[in-house]
């Protein structure tokens, strides 16, 4: 049977998150639902990233096993054809029978968003946080340096989903004003091979604290040697957040 990577985009506001729940709107339940109207078939689709109720992607990638003979195109145009309209598939590829979304995935790109004006959003109210206070976003930036690397991240884990081990790697975090269109804006972008409950939210409510001066850049550095999650700043709401891309080897198993 062949296997399919498919890579969607879906704005999680009216989501109670991406994993299927009894009673609940979820993103692995249209998709499911959506696959089923057009193959006939019954399939469970696994994703790289379980996004929480309201956070956003633009590159969240599913993979599913399936009977079905339709080509890559008709299944593309199909599933949008019966998706609701806060979710669009970007691409369905085939790919190795042994590929798996979440264990062959290198590494995640997210952003965290800012509205950064003593002006409230209008538009994208619902995909942005808005603080109004100015932010130092340079001492935000330097703050987050201290996080690259290879550390124990249980500092900024949410309870709730407890895992083998809190080591993650962070390759890379940015914290600048927002290019182009959205100079208003403050982006927090982070690049990992992998993240804790609700860890980039914590980060982003920790670097908060930094750029509106409750808390000096040092520390962050001290919050990360704590790994105690009571150290660091509140959790970020969730619709400022945005799952970018997946990497995955090339070519992708």
């Amino acid at each position: 049977m062949p296997t399919f990577k498919i890579t969607i985009a879906y704005d999680g506001t009216e989501f109670s998150g991406w994993q299927a729940q009894p009673n609940q709107r979820t993103v692995q339940g249209v998709v499911e639902l959506a696959w089923q109207e057009i193959t006939g078939e019954q399939v469970r689709v696994t994703a790289t990233s379980r996004t929480d109720a309201g956070v956003h992607a633009l590159g969240q990638v599913v993979g599913v096993t399936s009977e079905t003979q339709i080509s890559t195109d008709k299944l593309c145009c199909g599933l949008n054809a019966k998706l609701p309209d806060d979710v669009v598939v970007n691409s369905v590829e085939v790919v190795a029978n042994d590929f798996h979304s979440t264990r062959d995935a290198l590494g995640k790109h997210y952003r965290y968003r800012i509205h950064n004006s003593h002006r409230r959003p209008l538009f994208d109210r619902q995909c942005v946080w808005h603080i109004p206070q100015r932010l130092d976003v340079a001492a935000m930036h330097s703050a987050a340096q201290a996080l690259v690397g290879k550390h124990d991240f249980a500092s900024f884990q949410s309870a709730g989903s407890e895992r083998e081990s809190t080591v993650r790697t962070i390759f890379g975090i940015e914290v600048a004003r927002g290019r182009g269109a959205e100079p208003a804006e403050v982006w927090i972008e982070v690049h990992g091979d992998g993240f804790l409950y609700n860890m980039v939210r914590a980060i982003a409510g920790s670097l908060v604290a930094i750029g509106v001066g409750r808390k000096p850049e040092a520390w962050l550095a001290e919050v990360l040697a704590t790994t105690d999650r009571r150290a660091a700043g509140q959790t970020a709401p969730p619709q400022g957040l945005i799952l970018l891309q997946v990497d995955f080897p090339d070519p992708c198993p």
